[in-house]
């Protein structure tokens, strides 16, 4: 980032009536050392080019100038917001981007060209949806640097048989390497939120499902854990059932937690195949 002289986040909170909505999700970030640590988990970003979303008063937009990132789009749905990130285009005109937009909205991958990576401390009320529409493409991201409520980071790495494992753990697992990164506690945001958060990096694997195949496990999970307590042969009787799960040799009696995310996609390939016949 050039010589500009930034001020304070909290200056700009102020000047810009940015007072945090819980309507938005927002918990803002503004510790310059939190914010560097967070924008280091995404790994080398020399020439790559970041998309932020929901950048808030700007905290970690400014880690991410820092870092060689080719360049920083950030989006924003909140104009109070995007009138302080504006702000930092003096000091990097040439490598920020802001645009004005619900990011529920939008197909992200063509706001930048490749490599492109996702780095942002997600607005906790559509965090988790954000997340399943960009699995959905994930072959066109490098990585997913994210922060969460602790609760969703913990569902996103669980394993299988533990409290935590369900849909997100299936869906994240099976298209990405997940990992775990950092705790962070309530004291470190403006305004505290009442639950930990923690950085998750997702990194896309080598293959990529077809769309079908990505449909037929969206369907064969939300049936398995749509009925947790239900062993398979019930839940998910709708989608062939007894039948489905001999195909796959997986026991009708288990219930879905047990299942590892190999035997899901065991699965979701025999529904997908049983679909297109």
């Amino acid at each position: 980032m050039g010589a500009v002289e930034l001020p304070p986040l909290r200056e700009v909170i102020a000047r810009h009536g940015l007072d945090a909505r819980r309507s938005l999700g927002q918990h803002f970030l503004l510790d310059p050392n939190l914010t560097a640590r967070i924008a280091r988990q995404a790994g080398e970003l020399g020439g790559r080019h970041v998309v932020e979303v929901g950048p808030g008063p700007g905290g970690l937009t400014r880690a991410l100038l820092a870092s060689p990132a080719g360049s920083v789009t950030a989006v924003e749905v909140d104009r109070r917001a995007v009138a302080a990130i504006t702000e930092l285009r003096a000091a990097a005109p040439d490598r920020l981007r802001i645009v004005e937009a619900d990011a529920l909205a939008l197909d992200l991958s063509t706001l930048v060209p490749a490599p492109r990576q996702i780095v942002a401390n997600l607005p906790y009320n559509i965090a988790s949806p954000l997340l399943i529409g960009w699995l959905r493409q994930a072959a066109a991201w490098e990585r997913f640097t994210l922060m969460f409520q602790e609760e969703v980071a913990d569902r996103i790495c669980a394993a299988p048989d533990t409290p935590a494992y369900g849909r997100l753990s299936v869906l994240a697992q099976w298209l990405c390497v997940t990992e775990f990164r950092l705790r962070i506690p309530p004291a470190a945001f403006v305004p505290p939120p009442k639950v930990w958060s923690a950085v998750v990096v997702l990194t896309p694997r080598p293959w990529q499902p077809e769309p079908a195949l990505f449909a037929a496990m969206e369907r064969l999970t939300a049936a398995a854990f749509g009925q947790r307590r239900k062993m398979l042969r019930g839940s998910l009787k709708p989608l062939g059932g007894e039948a489905l799960l001999a195909r796959a040799d997986i026991a009708g009696e288990r219930r879905a937690e047990t299942l590892s995310v190999a035997e899901f996609d065991r699965l979701a390939r025999l529904l997908s195949s049983a679909a297109a016949a």
